[in-house]
């Protein structure tokens, strides 16, 4: 039975990390011709934009969405890194111990990810993706704990 409010946003905090653990899952689950579909997708969006402002930027589509895929590995886990902070400091789990936890679960959480797309027809895990996403987590996790700070300074 939930007592109060705290232990209440304590769950629903997990429960966000529970629900972008979902979502990660199921983009790697994507067959690779329906993943690099999407991705080239959102690449030609922000090549579009990008030509609106500066209409003599000469692109190489295929490099270029290189890029884009290997940013929304960095974004998920930056994501990931922000949930699971903030649930974790809703759970009384801070400093240094806590980080180490914190940053021990999205890197579990990237390899277990590349593990997963050695069964996904087309996909294969990648040692340099567990590495971007343990960046976006250490951002991430950098992001939350610095707003958190600048706002206990501003009280």
């Amino acid at each position: 039975m939930i007592k109060n409010k705290k232990q209440m946003m304590m769950i629903f905090s997990w429960i966000g990390v529970l629900l972008w653990m979902v979502l990660i899952f199921n983009l790697s689950s994507q067959v690779a011709d329906e993943s690099n579909k999407l991705s080239k997708g959102v690449t030609k969006v922000i090549v579009k934009t990008v030509e609106r402002v500066a209409p003599t930027a000469d692109f190489n589509m295929d490099r270029f969405n290189h890029v884009v895929r290997k940013n929304a590995h960095f974004f998920a886990y930056l994501v990931l890194g922000i949930f699971v902070t903030n649930a974790m400091r809703r759970s009384g789990r801070n400093g240094f111990r806590g980080v180490v936890l914190i940053l021990s679960i999205c890197v579990l959480y990237a390899i277990s990810d590349e593990v997963h797309q050695m069964f996904v027809p087309g996909r294969g895990p990648g040692v340099k993706d567990v590495f971007i996403d343990s960046a976006g987590a250490i951002v991430g996790i950098g992001v939350y704990k610095g707003l958190v700070t600048l706002m206990k300074l501003k009280r």
